[in-house]
């Protein structure tokens, strides 16, 4: 591995995830001493370090949390301080030598956590016993070869400053300092957040700043959104895996590795040059984050157009009012509706036939059908599509996403779409490959959606991938997807005019439950781009606890207080459904001015509810 601070500045540092609370989940109770478990049963401290190892992380922790003199103490366990460091560091270095592919390549960092508790008040009079904890502590792991610190949790900044001073009283190796983030929903949080990380910024001790534990993925995200700007120090983002839950009795973190995954990804796009985990988080999670985190650099390193040299000159596209049926009504300016599908994980389509019928009895213009969302595998949405337009009579938007195939077959399947007669299709880049439920699965991503849009764009213009003349162009009605409400505006807004410029014709956004939002994206979007026909997309909530997920655990989507808030005083089954097509429809009529039309999902497969929230544009 390159010297710690060169990589970080260069290239994206993964640091593990949870210690603690993977010893709770193999059977350790909550009152043992974690730090002594280095003595009384260092393997399994080991097998823990092995599997993030193997997960692809470039640092692990070791399991020194709270092995200072004072923590100790309360456990009668001060005079064992130098055993259980030292044999903390040996158990890491020994299971790099087991489990790294090179071993030069994962680093080890001291762990040292905070010695006044949340909340306790800081005062003056701990400086010097602190002081001293922390400089002895650090003497030992130095002295057993650590390649770096790490102070983290700490809630005080008083406290995190003399441990910062402590250690490099005693080593000049490189010091990562990380406090517990502020919930930026409380009062003044932005500002006292700001003041730490601002403290934290200007310490001459510091060579990281960085935030961790407290808050989940979502709300961690916030928090780095308001200090990065104003830190110019490398950045580390490590949050618990989400919001924990009651079972049995422990405390379960429920949050599944893609969703790990998808926020670690944010995080990068917003500015960390570090990312790990902590409480709740996994070797499975970080494995995920690991693999996606390549997704991302794979992608980066290709082109996201795809640039045609040919002496030939390009057709004439068809116009897009000759495309398709939906393709007249966004042109005419005609409201359009349309219902999302999810293909099923059978090879019978009969359902969704007859799902099809229905929409297209009562009037919906077309079915929406997402290619394999979430990483799952389920009958192609190609065949889906062929079937419903066959069988049912209404026209399909093909979500087409990258994750699968090289650029030679994208081409040929948009060829063969366009040849047995489907007419409209979504470009999208893809989830990454699930790790867990196919762990051999690979993604392709040989170009993110910009470049497929492009490519569409030039069979439309009878050009293939290599510039050679098709026969005849095709006349595909190609959009792309947005998400209005992500973590990062600006990168959206740009992601967004690359896609623009790649021959959009229309837009899908992600589920809207904040019209605000969505104005202000379309706002800045047609001031730098032009105005397309936007297709806003409405998910009804059902219950109280489908907005929470919703809101906690789906990356891009905000629910607004409010909404939260009606969606908690129901009661019951059927008030929760009511109350969430009531809330779905009050939206549509809000953003109706701005939409050329809606796709509306339908909840669990119920289409009935979906159909139910569209008679608000259907009946008018």
């Amino acid at each position: 591995m390159k010297p710690f601070l060169e990589k970080i500045q260069n290239d994206v540092v993964v640091f593990d995830g949870a210690m603690g609370t993977m010893l709770y989940a193999k059977g350790l109770f909550i009152n043992t001493c974690y730090d002594s478990v280095n003595l009384t049963n260092p393997g399994l401290v080991k097998s823990i370090h092995e599997d993030y190892i193997r997960a692809g992380v470039d640092v692990i922790e070791t399991n020194t949390y709270g092995a200072n003199a004072i923590k100790l103490g309360a456990y009668g366990l001060s005079d064992q301080m130098r055993e259980i460091n030292s044999k903390a560091v040996a158990i890491a270095k020994n299971a790099v030598k087991a489990a790294a592919e090179n071993p030069d390549d994962c680093a080890v960092a001291g762990s040292m956590g905070p010695i006044i508790a949340p909340d306790q008040i800081w005062q003056s009079r701990f400086g010097e016993s602190v002081t001293k904890a922390y400089a002895d502590q650090a003497a030992i792991l130095a002295e057993n070869g650590v390649d770096l610190f790490i102070l983290e949790t700490f809630t005080h900044i008083e406290e995190l400053l003399l441990a910062a001073q402590a250690v490099k009283s005693v080593s000049s190796l490189p010091l990562v300092c990380s406090l517990v983030p502020v919930d930026l929903r409380e009062e003044n949080s932005e500002e006292a957040m700001l003041y730490k990380m601002l403290r934290l910024n200007q310490s001459g001790f510091v060579d990281v700043a960085g935030i961790n534990c407290g808050i989940g993925p979502a709300a961690a995200a916030e928090v780095l959104e308001c200090v990065r700007p104003h830190i110019t120090k490398p950045f580390l983002v490590m949050p618990n895996a989400g919001s924990p839950r009651q079972v049995d009795g422990r405390t379960i973190y429920l949050n599944s590795p893609e969703y790990f995954s998808t926020y670690i990804k944010r995080y990068c796009q917003l500015g960390a040059n570090a990312v790990g985990g902590c409480c709740g988080t996994t070797p499975q999670q970080l494995a995920e984050a690991v693999k996606g985190l390549k997704v991302e650099k794979a992608i980066s390193r290709k082109a996201s157009a795809i640039v045609v040299n040919s002496g030939l000159k390009a057709a004439k596209a068809v116009p897009l009012a000759e495309k398709s049926k939906l393709g007249a009504k966004l042109a005419a300016g005609k409201m359009v509706a349309t219902i999302e599908l999810v293909p099923p994980r059978s090879c019978d389509l009969s359902p969704i036939i007859q799902k099809a019928i229905l929409c297209r009895n009562l009037g919906v213009d077309a079915i929406n059908l997402p290619d394999g969302p979430r990483a799952s595998s389920r009958i192609s949405s190609l065949v889906t599509a062929i079937e419903i337009e066959r069988r049912a009579g209404i026209e399909t938007i093909l979500h087409y996403c990258c994750r699968d195939r090289n650029l030679i077959s994208m081409q040929s399947d948009i060829m063969g779409a366009y040849t047995i007669g489907l007419r409209n299709v979504l470009a999208i880049t893809g989830d990454p490959p699930k790790l867990g439920e196919y762990p051999n699965a690979t993604g392709v991503f040989d170009v993110d959606s910009v470049g497929l849009t492009q490519a569409i764009y030039n069979l439309n213009h009878g050009l293939d991938l290599g510039g050679n003349a098709l026969s005849a162009p095709t006349a595909m009605v190609v959009g792309v997807g947005l998400n209005p409400c992500a973590l990062s505006f600006e990168y959206e807004l740009k992601h967004y005019g690359d896609k623009v410029r790649s021959g959009a014709e229309f837009v899908i956004t992600q589920p809207v439950f904040d019209p605000n939002a969505l104005f202000r994206f379309l706002d800045a979007a047609e001031k730098l781009y032009g105005k397309l026909p936007v297709i806003v997309g409405v998910w009804p909530l059902v219950s109280y606890k489908n907005a929470e997920f919703m809101q906690n655990e789906v990356p891009g989507v905000e629910i607004p207080r409010d909404i939260m808030q009606r969606m908690s005083k129901t009661t019951g089954k059927e008030e929760g459904i009511a109350e969430g097509i009531k809330i779905a429809q009050e939206m549509i009529r809000v953003i109706k001015p701005r939409a050329a039309g809606f796709q509306v999902s339908a909840p669990f497969g119920k289409t009935e509810l979906a159909l139910e929230v569209l008679k608000e544009v259907l009946n008018n």
